[in-house]
Parts: structure tokens; sequence; C-alpha cells
């Protein structure tokens, strides 16, 4: 009995303790169960892959990641068609201007067009401008060998944009097929050589990024012996103040030059038109200029609106090659 005052304590009741032992009990057989079924979920269920994470995957051939030795040899590799038809652009290109004729006060302009090989939507467009440019294809974009015979067909200049390190990289996007320190000089060679059976009827070279690459002069030695092995000319273009393309290149008597100007670091017609009036008065001033863009859309709508009417300011747009010396 209870004494007067004192509190009743109430007992669980029996159901509710009952069904708090079956849970437990089958949380324990199902935690059980998973670990003693394991090997036959292996067995049976589809395993899952994490994706791959690959560089520029929407616009690039697939390059092995093997050292580029393992690439095959172009005999083994499916060429482009000759036999493909290709638009015509009603393109007047200007006679070869002796190197006696560029002096001061002339106005030579050299505009090369970079990254070009991922649409052939940018080389219509660029073409359909009717003045003299220079594509300068990435060797490996989806439509990299397309826009070069485009480009042949219709009297256009083609240059190799040769993938280089960055001093951002790797968190700085490179292509799969990009020229990296860590490799030899055979490796180099051999990459090099692959990219100038990518790119058929290329006259020239320009590097894509390569602010760390372009620095050391060993690495730029193999990369520009080759070229010079195939009689390509080489524009630095210039993305490191310590570059050594340009001595090294003038050492191995390549024909070469570097940019000047880049008409392009934003995307505003208002700069882009600045950055062109920069190239053009250079241009004047020291007889010729080499300007870069890319094949942005609201580069082209501003090249097509403002390059026609160089002529009348005394500017004659060139191919790249009648500059470089």
């Amino acid at each position: 009995m209870r004494k007067r005052g004192q509190k009743r304590i109430k007992e669980p009741r029996r159901g509710a303790l009952a069904i708090t032992l079956l849970l437990a009990f089958v949380a324990i057989a199902l935690v059980t169960a998973y670990f003693l079924l394991a090997p036959y979920r292996k067995k049976f269920l589809p395993e899952v892959k994490k994706p791959e994470i690959l560089l520029n995957t929407t616009t690039a051939r697939p390059y092995p990641h093997a050292p580029p030795a393992a690439i095959p040899p172009a005999a083994e590799q499916k060429p482009a068609s000759d036999k493909e038809t290709y638009p015509k652009a009603d393109i007047i290109l200007p006679e070869k201007i002796p190197l006696s004729k560029i002096t001061p006060g002339k106005g030579y302009l050299a505009i090369i067009i970079d990254d070009m090989g991922s649409s052939m939507t940018e080389a219509l467009s660029l073409a359909k401008i009717a003045v003299p440019l220079t594509f300068s294809i990435i060797p490996g974009l989806r439509h990299d060998r397309d826009v070069a015979l485009f480009a042949k067909t219709n009297g256009i200049e083609t240059m190799v944009h040769i993938p280089m390190q960055s001093k951002g990289w790797p968190e700085q996007r490179l292509e799969a097929n990009g020229l990296l320190l860590s490799m030899n000089d055979a490796e180099l060679r051999d990459r090099v050589a692959g990219f100038l059976r990518d790119i058929p009827g290329a006259v020239g070279a320009n590097n894509h990024m390569g602010s760390e690459f372009t620095e050391h002069d060993d690495k730029m030695r193999s990369v520009l012996e080759t070229l010079k092995s195939k009689n390509l000319f080489f524009v630095d273009s210039f993305t490191s103040i310590q570059t050594t393309g340009l001595r090294v290149a003038r050492e191995l008597g390549i024909r070469s030059d570097r940019r000047h100007v880049f008409l392009d670091n934003e995307q505003k017609r208002g700069y882009i038109l600045g950055q062109l009036g920069q190239a053009a008065k250079l241009a004047k001033k020291s007889g010729y200029a080499i300007a870069i863009c890319h094949p942005h859309p609201e580069t082209i709508a501003t090249l097509a609106s403002a390059l026609p009417g160089l002529a009348a300011q005394g500017i004659t747009l060139v191919p790249a090659s009648q500059l470089v010396r």
C-alpha cells in the first residue's frame, strides 16, 4: 500500500513494451541480413561506374592519354575526304607583299583567328566577311579537318594552334593532347608531328595558352625544330613576357614574329573596336602589325562591320605569312 501523500508511479503498459522489443528485433535482423547478403549483391546487381571526367569532351576528338608514341601513324588514321564539297567564299586575296614594301606608313595588318576547329558555322561566318584572315586551328577539335579543308578550298591561310601548358594548369583547362613540361623531347616531337598531320595545308603555327611552356627554351626548341623540318613559320602568341619562343625561332632561322595586339580580351563591341584601332595605329607606325582574336559571336559581328572599312583608312589586310620574317 502507498502512504498518504505519496505519488503513484505509473507502470509501463505491457503492450507498448512488447512493440518496442519487436521493432528492436526487426532492426537487428535487417542490419544482420544486410552484411550477410553483401557478397550476393555484388554478384547479381550491376556495377555502377562513376563517370570519367574528360577535358574538352564536347568538342574534341578522343585523343589517347598514353604517350604520344602510342598515337597511330598517319597511314592508320582515317583522313578527311578531299572529295567532300565545301562552300565557296568570295574572298579577294592581295598579291604577295615584298618585305621591302613593309615600311612605316604602309599599314599592313594580319588578323589571326585562334581556337578554330570546333564549329563550321564560325568558319563560314568569318569567310563571309570576304577579307584576308588567318585561321589558327586547334588539333583534335571536332571539326578541325573540316575547317582546314574549307579554308584550303577558299584560299584562307591556316595555322596550327598548338596547345601548351599554362601557369594555371591543371586548374586551368588544357586540351587532352596539349604539350606539358613533363614530356621529353621525343614525346614533344611526336605530338607536334601529329598536329601537323591533323591540319593539312597549315603553313605556320602559334601557341594556344602556353604561358608556362613558352618560358622553357629547351621545350620550345623541340617544338620549333619540328616546325622547321616542315618549313612552317611561327608566331609567338606572347602569353608571357618571359617567353623564349621568338628568340629560339630566330636562332633556328625560322620565319617568325609575335602577336602585337589581342583584340577581344573583353567581349564588348566598343572594346574590340578600340583594340582594332590600336592595331591599325601600330600598323601605320611600324609598317605592319599582327593581331589575334577568337571566333566569339561578338567578335565575329564586330569584325564583319569594321574590317571592310579599314582599306579607306590606309590599312591593308594580309595573311600572317606575309608579315613574318
